[in-house]
């Protein structure tokens, strides 16, 4: 069954078309990922889905419903959450205060909100930082938080926006399992990513945008042969024959 449907969404920021008329689909279950050259357009398409920015035109469906123009705290109540690819905690506050706002999503109790981020932590192995600062962790412990306050909102869809950005090799492969273990547990993700052998190692389905449009949609062995997608992303001297 598909969780998300785009069709023909474009965002016009005056004379600039930044998304043209894309179409995906995306089913319960998968990794979905989403990549393209510096600005292809991916952030402004997360924007729209997420409804930050309304589409100019076309229509997103999640689970079953028209959200053209929905809010972005009624869509996270819904179960659409996403996280940034500029990360900003609440830099003077603890991991687990950070986190336990994203359980305000779902109750209104602060001691149930605590418990729920207590045990997202958990389950990402992060629950013995939950009392340091979020302005005092690493870059790979800001995205994991950041990670960790989407999740505590109890998404049935989970946007990513370059969460690997700036990891080293091993960070990489570690967040890789992470998100493949949420995939495990139930959990639709859409990834935008730079870091091709993490997309290519997560995803189940890859659309490849460029100057707003869509040039190819495939399995990562599809996309990875893909001339179109050589030429957007190498030149014309790698380009397969």
């Amino acid at each position: 069954m598909a969780l998300l449907v785009v069709k023909d969404m474009t965002k016009q920021f005056g004379g600039l078309r930044a998304v043209d008329s894309l179409n995906l689909q995306i089913e319960e279950g998968q990794i979905f990922g989403l990549i393209g050259p510096n600005g292809a357009g991916k952030s402004t398409a997360f924007n729209c889905i997420a409804g930050l920015f309304p589409p100019t035109a076309g229509e997103i469906t999640f689970d079953g419903k028209n959200i053209n123009g929905s809010k972005p705290w009624d869509l996270c109540k819904q179960g659409l959450a996403r996280t940034f690819q500029i990360v900003k905690p609440f830099g003077s506050k603890s991991v687990l205060y950070n986190v336990t706002v994203g359980s305000f999503a779902t109750t209104n109790s602060r001691s149930e909100a605590e418990a729920k981020a207590l045990k997202v932590l958990e389950y990402l192995n992060f629950a013995d930082k939950k009392d340091i600062l979020a302005a005092n962790l690493t870059i790979a412990d800001r995205k994991r938080l950041e990670i960790a306050k989407a999740l505590a909102t109890e998404p049935k869809l989970l946007l990513l926006d370059e969460v690997m950005a700036g990891l080293r090799p091993n960070e990489v492969d570690e967040m890789v399992e992470i998100l493949k273990n949420l995939r495990n547990r139930g959990i639709t993700i859409f990834v935008i990513e730079h870091i091709m052998r993490a997309i290519m190692a997560l995803s189940d389905r890859i659309v490849v945008i460029q100057f707003g449009k869509k040039i190819a949609e495939g399995t990562p062995d599809e996309i990875a042969n893909n001339e179109k997608v050589i030429k957007a992303y190498l030149g014309e001297d790698y380009a397969v024959a």
